[in-house]
């Protein structure tokens, strides 16, 4: 079964101008963004250092927006309930960063949270094939996780294609998130390939244009 998922757009706030965050953020809200997404990382399961709990309440106070809390870092489950308290409303952790997965996704549903589960760029998508019948989101790294701003791995499309095949036998009303790298001219390729929630960073947050021009610039481009 083939379900259709409305595509929303989630503009990363890690390439955001954070001397004015709170106006940045509501910037993206104005412009038609769905979603705010916000990549917690803790310098050791990737190579750089955002932020916490803190930030994520710092922004909840600014939005109304759901807040999609991607968290790459270590043994997730020592902060889920701190995310939980800070407003986040879908928590996402990476299947290479949880030991003993079912039971992370288990404890996220009981704090009332949609879960998501990320792969990188090179973990194979049999690790997602047991637990995805229990989660609401799988997103796939289409760069790998550590900093914002890097180049598209193209072969990302493929993996897609793959993602959305599984979920259909296993877990249609699955949404497919991608992440990195993402921009007018592989937007649309990406939506085409199956995905419906779409991590932008760079593409909304740069100097060319406004986050409301930029996030119609790649409603327009999906649109082709």
């Amino acid at each position: 079964m083939t379900v259709q998922r409305p595509v929303k757009l989630a503009p990363s706030i890690l390439t955001a101008d954070w001397s004015h965050l709170a106006d940045q953020i509501q910037a993206a809200e104005a412009g038609g963004a769905e979603l705010i997404h916000l990549d917690v990382m803790d310098g050791m399961f990737v190579p750089n250092i955002t932020f916490g709990p803190t930030v994520v309440a710092a922004v909840r106070k600014v939005t109304s927006l759901p807040l999609d809390v991607h968290l790459m870092i270590q043994e997730p489950d020592r902060y889920l309930a701190d995310f939980v308290a800070a407003g986040a409303n879908q928590i996402t952790v990476h299947v290479e960063a949880c030991l003993h997965l079912n039971r992370t996704v288990q404890r996220i549903n009981e704090l009332g949270c949609t879960v998501g589960v990320a792969l990188n760029p090179a973990t194979a998508l049999e690790a997602i094939r047991e637990i995805l019948p229990f989660i609401d989101c799988v997103l796939v790294m289409s760069v790998n996780p550590g900093f914002g701003g890097q180049q598209f791995i193209e072969t990302t499309t493929s993996k897609l294609r793959r993602v959305r095949r599984l979920q259909e036998e296993f877990n249609p009303t699955c949404d497919l998130q991608v992440d990195g790298g993402i921009n007018e001219k592989n937007v649309n390729d990406v939506v085409r390939s199956g995905a419906n929630l779409i991590v932008v960073g760079s593409s909304v947050y740069n100097d060319q244009a406004s986050p409301a021009e930029n996030l119609a610039k790649l409603r327009q481009a999906i649109a082709i």
